[in-house]
C-alpha cells in the first residue's frame, strides 16, 4: 500500500516509522526544509514541497496513493489537503489529524476527510479509561456510518457479571468486538461469559451508548 503524509514533524515520521515497519510505500512531504529529515526515516520516499499546492500533489503522483493522512500541526491545511487528495485525486482513504478540538466538526465528508484523529480527545479518552470502572468511554469515532468505538471496564457490581455473551441483550446495532483480561485479547464468542474488570471494546452507534452503559452498569449510566 502506498501512502502519502503531510506532514513530516515528529507525528508524521512516527506514523511513516510504524506503517514501513508493516511493509507500506511511504512518502513524506512538507514545505520546510528543516523537516525533511531523511536520515531519521530512511526507507521513505521525500519531497519538499507545499501539499497544499495542487501543483505539489501533481509531482507527488497521488493518485497513485491508497491512503493520505494529513498530520500538519495547521488544521486548516490538513483539511485542504484532505479535500484536494479525494476531489482531485480520488484517494481511496483520508486520514486527518485535528489539533484543535473547537475545529473537530470540520473534519467529515464535506472537507473529504474519511477519518479525522483527534489528539487531544484521544489523549483525554485514555485517561479516563486508566481512571474510571463502569463509565463508557469514547475511543474513536467512524464518521462515516455514525458510530463510536467504545470502551467499558466491567465494575463488580454488574449484573451481567458470569453472563454468556450470546445470553446478553445487547442494544440493536452494538457489536462487542473484542474482550481485553489479564493483558490479552479474548474474542467476544458467544459461549464465552463475562467478568469483573473485562475491558470490553464495542462499536456502537451513538444513540446506543447509553442504553449500552445502563445495561453493563446501571448504576453509572443512571
Amino acid at each position: 500500500m502506498r501512502v502519502a503524509i503531510a506532514g513530516a514533524g515528529a507525528v508524521g515520521r512516527s506514523v511513516a516509522l510504524e506503517l514501513i515497519d508493516n511493509g507500506h510505500e511511504i512518502l513524506l512531504i512538507d514545505k520546510a526544509p528543516a523537516s525533511i529529515r531523511s536520515d531519521l526515516v530512511p526507507d521513505a520516499q521525500w519531497l519538499l514541497a507545499d501539499a497544499c499546492e495542487l501543483s505539489s500533489l501533481e509531482e507527488a503522483q497521488l493518485e497513485t496513493c491508497d491512503v493520505v493522512i494529513a498530520s500538519t500541526g495547521d488544521d486548516k491545511a490538513n483539511l485542504v489537503i484532505s479535500l484536494l487528495a479525494k476531489t482531485e485525486f480520488s484517494v481511496p482513504r483520508t486520514v486527518g489529524r485535528v489539533n484543535h478540538p473547537a475545529n473537530e466538526w470540520l473534519f467529515g465528508d464535506s472537507w473529504g476527510v474519511d477519518v479525522s484523529v483527534s489528539t487531544p480527545r484521544i489523549m483525554s479518552a485514555l485517561v479516563e479509561e486508566a481512571v474510571t470502572v463502569g463509565d463508557l468511554v469514547r475511543l474513536f469515532t467512524f464518521r462515516q456510518s455514525n458510530t463510536n468505538l467504545v470502551e467499558l471496564t466491567m465494575p463488580d457490581d454488574s449484573p451481567h457479571i458470569g453472563h454468556r455473551v450470546a445470553d446478553i441483550p445487547w442494544p440493536q446495532d452494538v457489536v462487542l468486538v473484542a474482550i481485553l483480561r489479564d493483558n490479552a485479547i479474548q474474542t467476544p464468542d458467544s459461549d464465552r461469559s463475562l467478568e469483573a474488570g473485562d475491558e470490553l471494546l464495542f462499536v456502537s452507534p451513538e444513540d446506543a451508548e447509553h442504553d449500552l452503559g445502563q445495561l453493563l452498569s446501571p448504576k453509572k449510566a443512571s
